[in-house]
C-alpha cells in the first residue's frame, strides 16, 4: 500500500471570470453547452460552449482570411508575439498549473513539466524558424548556369487535434510551428481539458498579440466535428490512438493532403548489469508513473538482466511504495489521479486479469476512491505472460510490469516483439553500449540512462514513432517544415539548356556526356 497524504485541498469551483474568459475561444453557434468535472473530486468543473459541423466550417473560413496576410508576413516578423508567450507562460505559470491540475488531475510536478515544455519549446522554434524558412541554394541543372533554390510555403489552414492527457503542451507543440510557418489553425481540442489549451490560445492572441483569427478551438465530439476538420484542413497534426490515427491518415489521403500522427506505445525499458540500480530506480518512477502514467513515451515493459533482476525489483517495489498520493494544489505529491473513469477501469482491468492468470503484484493494484474518484495505486508486477492483455496492448496508467532476461540480444528482441515504437529506455554505466542497443530499438527516441525527457526536451532532434506509433515527427525542423509546401525556383543564366544555337542534337549529346563526366571527376556532381 503506497503512503498517501488524505487531505484534499482542491476544493472550490474555478474562478468564472477566467473560464468566461478564455472560453469565448470556442467558435460555437449551436448554443449548446457541455459540464466538465474535475477528477480530484467527480464535481462540476466548468460549463463549456460545444461546436458543430457548421462552426468548424465557419472557423476554417476565419482562418483563411486571416492567413492571408499573416502568410505574407516575414517570418523574422512572425516571430515577436512567440517570444512574448514564453515569457508570459512562465509568468502566470501559477495560474495555469492550478487550471492542469484541477482539469486532468496530474500531481503538480507534472503539470509543471508541460508548462516548462510549452515555453522551452515555443522559445526553439521562435529562435530558429527564420533560419529554417529562408531559401536553400541547390545545385542546379548546370552548374553556373542554372541558379535554383527551395521556397518554402505555409500549407494554408491546419488540424491539430490533441487528446487530454497533456493538454497545454501538446496544442502548443504543434500550433506554434504551423503558425510560425505562416498558417492559421483550429485546434479541437478534448472537451475535459480544453480549458488548458484555451489558455494558451487567450494568452497568445490577448496578451502576446497574436492576429485575430489565427488560432481558433472547437470543441465537441468525433462523431460530429471529427471528418469535418479532415474535410476543411490543408494539412492535419493528431496526437492519439493508433485506431483513430489509421481512419484519420485513410482520409485525409482520400483528399491528398498531408498528415502527421504521435500515436500509441508499449515502451520497453532495459536495465543491464552493470547499471546503477539506484539511479535506474529514481528515474524508472518518472518513467514510469509520470502523469500517473498517462503519457504516450511511459514506460510499461521492463527488461531486468537476471543477475539484478531481484534486487532492482526489491528497490523498486520499495521506492513506489513510498510515494504521495493526494490532491494538493502544490509540489506535494508524487502522483495524482486518473482523468477519465475509462481509464480507471483499463488499468483495474488489466490488473485484475493479470492477477487471476498468476502474475504477481510487488505494490498497488487497487484503485484509492479514499483519495479521489479516480486514483490508482502505482502498481509494479512480475510473472507477466503473453496471455495477459497488460503484456502487449498499451494500459496508459500507473502499471509496469518486469521481465527476467539473460542477455541484451534477448532484452532488444522483446523490447522489439511490438506493433508499437514510439519510446524505449536503456539503463548502463556504459554510455556507448547504453547507444549501441539504442540503435537496435525500433523506437523514434531511446533515452540512454532516463526514461522519456531527455529524448523529448531535446527539441532540435525530431520526436516521433515508428510502426504503429506514428508518422512524422514533431520537433526539430521536420517539425515546422510538415506544415510548409516546398517550392523549387529555378533560373537559366547565359545558355539554354538546348544548347547554342545551331548545334544539333547528336553534338549537344557528345558535349553533355563529355561534361557529366567532367562534372563527376571535378566533384561538381
Amino acid at each position: 500500500m503506497s503512503n498517501v497524504t488524505t487531505s484534499t485541498t482542491a476544493t472550490g469551483p474555478l474562478a468564472p471570470d477566467l473560464t468566461a474568459r478564455i472560453a469565448r475561444h470556442v467558435v460555437s453557434s449551436s448554443g449548446r453547452t457541455v459540464t466538465t468535472t474535475a477528477p480530484f473530486t467527480g464535481r462540476p468543473l466548468a460549463q463549456l460552449p460545444v461546436s458543430s459541423a457548421a462552426d468548424v466550417a465557419e472557423a476554417f473560413a476565419r482562418a483563411r482570411q486571416a492567413q492571408r496576410s499573416w502568410g505574407a508576413t516575414a517570418p523574422r516578423e512572425r516571430v515577436e508575439p512567440f517570444l512574448r508567450f514564453h515569457d508570459l507562460v512562465l509568468d502566470r505559470q501559477r495560474e495555469i498549473l492550478d487550471l492542469l491540475q484541477w482539469e486532468t488531475g496530474k500531481a503538480r510536478t507534472h503539470a509543471f513539466e508541460e508548462v516548462y515544455d510549452a515555453a522551452a519549446g515555443t522559445l526553439y522554434y521562435a529562435r530558429r524558424a527564420p533560419g529554417m524558412l529562408s531559401r536553400r541554394r541547390s545545385i542546379g541543372a548546370v552548374p553556373g548556369a542554372t541558379r535554383t533554390y527551395v521556397h518554402r510555403q505555409p500549407k494554408g489552414a491546419v488540424s491539430v487535434i490533441t487528446p487530454w492527457n497533456y493538454p497545454l503542451v501538446l496544442p502548443v507543440a504543434d500550433a506554434i510551428p504551423a503558425l510560425l510557418a505562416g498558417n492559421a489553425v483550429v485546434a479541437k481540442l478534448d472537451t475535459q481539458t480544453a480549458l488548458s489549451g484555451l489558455w494558451a490560445i487567450d494568452l497568445l492572441s490577448e496578451a502576446a498579440g497574436l492576429p485575430e483569427g489565427l488560432w481558433q478551438a472547437v470543441i465537441g465530439e468525433p462523431e460530429e466535428i471529427g471528418d469535418p476538420l479532415i474535410d476543411h484542413a490543408d494539412y492535419v497534426a493528431f496526437t492519439g490512438s493508433s485506431a483513430v490515427g489509421a481512419r484519420i491518415g485513410q482520409r485525409a489521403a482520400g483528399r491528398l493532403i498531408g498528415y502527421s500522427a504521435e500515436l500509441g506505445g508499449k515502451n520497453p525499458m532495459i536495465v543491464c548489469e552493470d547499471a546503477d540500480l539506484d539511479r535506474a530506480v529514481e528515474g524508472t518512477l518518472r518513467a514510469c508513473f509520470s502523469n500517473a502514467g498517462q503519457l504516450c513515451v511511459s514506460i510499461e515493459r521492463i527488461y531486468v538482466h537476471d543477475s539484478v533482476h531481484d534486487d532492482f525489483t526489491d528497490r523498486l517495489t520499495k521506492a513506489v511504495r513510498a510515494m504521495k498520493l493526494n490532491t494538493a494544489l502544490d509540489f506535494s505529491a508524487d502522483m495524482g489521479s486518473l482523468t477519465y473513469q475509462r481509464q480507471l477501469d483499463r488499468v483495474a482491468e488489466h490488473v485484475e486479469q493479470a492477477r487471476e492468470k498468476g502474475a504477481h503484484i510487488h505494490t498497488g493494484g487497487r484503485p484509492r476512491p479514499d483519495i479521489g474518484p479516480l486514483f490508482y495505486e502505482p502498481t509494479v508486477m512480475t510473472g507477466v505472460t503473453d496471455d495477459m492483455p497488460v503484456c502487449a496492448e498499451e494500459t496508459f496508467g500507473p502499471v509496469v510490469s518486469l521481465y527476467r532476461v539473460t542477455s541484451e540480444n534477448e532484452a532488444i528482441d522483446l523490447a522489439n516483439d511490438t506493433d508499437y515504437g514510439l519510446n524505449a529506455s536503456v539503463w548502463t554505466r556504459d554510455v556507448a553500449r547504453g547507444r549501441r542497443i539504442g540503435e537496435r530499438l525500433c523506437a523514434g527516441t531511446v533515452n540512454v540512462n532516463e526514461g522519456y525527457g531527455a529524448a523529448f526536451a531535446s527539441y532540435g532532434a525530431p520526436m516521433g514513432g515508428m510502426k504503429h506509433s506514428g508518422v512524422g515527427r514533431r520537433h526539430a525542423a521536420e517539425g515546422l517544415l510538415r506544415y510548409t509546401e516546398a517550392q523549387t525556383i529555378a533560373s537559366q543564366h547565359y545558355v539554354g539548356l538546348g544548347g547554342p544555337p545551331g548545334m544539333g542534337g547528336e553534338t549537344l549529346a557528345r558535349a553533355m556526356t563529355a561534361g557529366a563526366r567532367w562534372m563527376k571527376r571535378l566533384r561538381i556532381r
